[in-house]
């Protein structure tokens, strides 16, 4: 009877682990999305621009008066450019951040209330 239970409480598990993955946080404009304290970060690359959007619980997090640095780093080629506030709830990079796949991103974020922030951003 014990293994029977042990047994079957395995199984469940198994079939219910699948459920609690499947509820990260999803890209919503097409970039890499990585979560930073309760905030999500999502890097997108696209037009020749460089933006991070920024959401709190699904919400859209007003950036007005945040700044910051991306660091590109690529082998042993490191890049700094900086961040600036954009419309609504974006950072908007300032220059040519290069994202080729295998680089690695740290965007460094100081928000109007003065909190701090980093995020770590792996291109694929």
């Amino acid at each position: 009877m014990k293994k029977i239970f042990a047994v079957v409480a395995l199984a469940a598990s198994v079939a219910l682990s699948g459920n609690v993955l499947a509820h990260g946080a999803k890209a919503k404009h097409g970039g890499i999305v990585q979560s930073a304290g309760d905030l999500a970060f999502e890097l997108v690359d696209k037009d020749g621009s460089t933006k991070i959007y920024v959401d709190d619980h699904g919400k859209a997090l007003p950036t007005a008066g945040a700044s910051g640095t991306l660091t590109v780093l690529k082998g042993r080629e490191k890049t700094e450019l900086p961040l600036e506030a954009g419309t609504d709830n974006t950072l908007v990079v300032k220059g040519d951040a290069k994202l080729a796949p295998g680089s690695k991103a740290v965007a460094a974020i100081t928000f109007a209330d003065k909190k701090a922030v980093s995020v770590r951003f792996s291109i694929k």
